[in-house]
């Protein structure tokens, strides 16, 4: 696994796309018993080099219930994108994840990780990802149908701050998804 994370650390197959150079971030143990696939780090998490290390973070840990502790210990959460690499910005925020990173070391890096339990699916491309033609049309009728995917995978929305509007729009996630997420998440780290 160290070998393996030092490879990703040193990836520069989709250099000549990125606009900040690339700074691959990932985390990972061959203990790990959760991975959180998202999207790909913003210029916040591109500068300081820590997955999550913003307001979407923040949201993420508050509904998962679990400390900065629990959750940047490698034990407990693999944290691997989609991309690894802070892919630009686009009209309406920041571009797709690079299609690269997904295919070259998802699979190597859980083959090595054998005692994972969950994998939480966060946003549309990850969904798509990993469901392949068991995802819905929408990233909403996907995480409504979440029971679906238990109990591999779980399928939530993206906890930035700009899906206020979804969230408002869709309260079932708060009543229906969360306290089943925030189960899954007590019973396997506990």
């Amino acid at each position: 696994m160290h070998k393996l994370l030092k490879e990703i650390k040193n990836c520069t197959i989709c250099k000549d796309h990125l606009p900040l150079g690339p700074r691959p971030v990932v985390s990972a143990d061959i203990n790990s018993k959760i991975v959180i696939v998202g999207q790909a780090p913003g210029t916040k998490v591109h500068t300081s080099g820590i997955p999550w290390d913003d307001a979407s973070g923040k949201q993420l840990r508050s509904w998962l219930q679990v400390s900065e502790e629990q959750f940047y210990n490698p034990k407990n959460f693999a944290i691997i994108p989609m991309g690894f690499c802070y892919p630009g910005k686009g009209k309406s925020g920041d571009l797709p994840p690079r299609p690269e990173c997904a295919p070259q070391w998802h699979n190597l890096l859980l083959e090595q990780m054998p005692n994972v339990k969950l994998i939480l699916l966060i946003g549309m491309y990850a969904q798509n990802y990993y469901l392949k033609d068991k995802a819905h049309k929408t990233l909403t009728e996907t995480v409504h149908d979440f029971h679906t995917y238990l109990p591999r995978y779980l399928p939530i929305p993206h906890p930035s701050p700009r899906n206020r509007f979804w969230l408002t729009k869709n309260p079932w996630f708060e009543v229906e998804v969360l306290p089943v997420l925030r189960h899954q998440i007590k019973n396997i780290l506990h």
